[in-house]
């Protein structure tokens, strides 16, 4: 699927595209990576798809980080254009905040390790997620949770968070979760973030463990990219919110 061209919006340079980077160009799109804190937005208009990544700052961080009120912009610009959009994490917050959603902090304290999202019923027929096992690993470390813009629809959940996964439209996703880790990138936030980290359950963050998880991981994640790709080089008048997508 050459000659899709996606612009992955990357807030932190600890969270940068990783494993989800490759299988996207693996799968033929060609990626610009832009870092708002160090260069302006471009406009959407030479894209076919857009990501957005993850940091270590809060979706209103506006006074610290002013540059997320334009990736906001963006984001509402974008599902207003009916463009593919997959937003991770703070991504997903932000995609959130910009469509009527909220952003809070989790009651219960952080959201750490290597766990499983439960997808919901009406997940099985989503173009994008319809396909993953029931109980899919990922990887979650983050302290604020956001509720549903409306009219999404609700996609995923986990026992501590219920807003895991919400599709907007019929192409527009934003998932709670990180799919594009390494096992590096992970132990890197937790020492950033050693406080966090200790909430996580035994073992979840020791080297062998990661390294076996994000095995596993790229397994259940990399077709979902590669579907990803797919569905940016479906024109928008082919586009359904059901998991038979054309295979061209």
């Amino acid at each position: 699927m050459s000659g899709v061209r996606i612009l992955v919006v990357q807030p932190s340079r600890s969270d940068p595209p990783g494993a989800l980077g490759d299988w996207l160009a693996g799968a033929g799109a060609e990626l610009d990576v832009v870092l708002p804190a160090e260069n302006s937005l471009p406009g959407l208009e030479d894209y076919d798809a857009l990501v957005v990544l993850g940091g270590e700052m809060g979706a209103y961080d506006d006074a610290e980080f002013p540059w997320l009120a334009d990736v906001r912009r963006m984001l509402s610009a974008a599902v207003s254009k009916n463009m593919p959009v997959l937003a991770i994490c703070l991504g997903a917050q932000l995609l959130a905040a910009a469509t009527g959603g909220q952003v809070r902090e989790i009651k219960n304290g952080p959201e750490v390790g290597t766990l499983l999202v439960a997808k919901r019923d009406v997940a099985a027929e989503d173009p994008l997620l319809g396909p993953l096992p029931l109980t899919p690993d990922v990887v979650q470390f983050h302290s604020d949770e956001f509720s549903l813009p409306p009219s999404a629809q609700l996609l995923a959940s986990s026992p501590k968070c219920d807003n895991q996964a919400f599709r907007l439209g019929e192409c527009v996703y934003g998932l709670q979760f990180h799919i594009e880790t390494s096992p590096e990138v992970v132990l890197e936030w937790a020492r950033m973030s050693p406080e966090m980290a200790a909430t996580a359950r035994p073992g979840q963050l020791d080297p062998e463990h990661l390294a076996e998880f994000h095995a596993d991981l790229a397994e259940t994640w990399q077709p979902v990219a590669e579907r990803f790709v797919r569905i940016a080089a479906t024109p928008p008048e082919e586009r359904k919110a059901s998991r038979f997508l054309p295979l061209a």
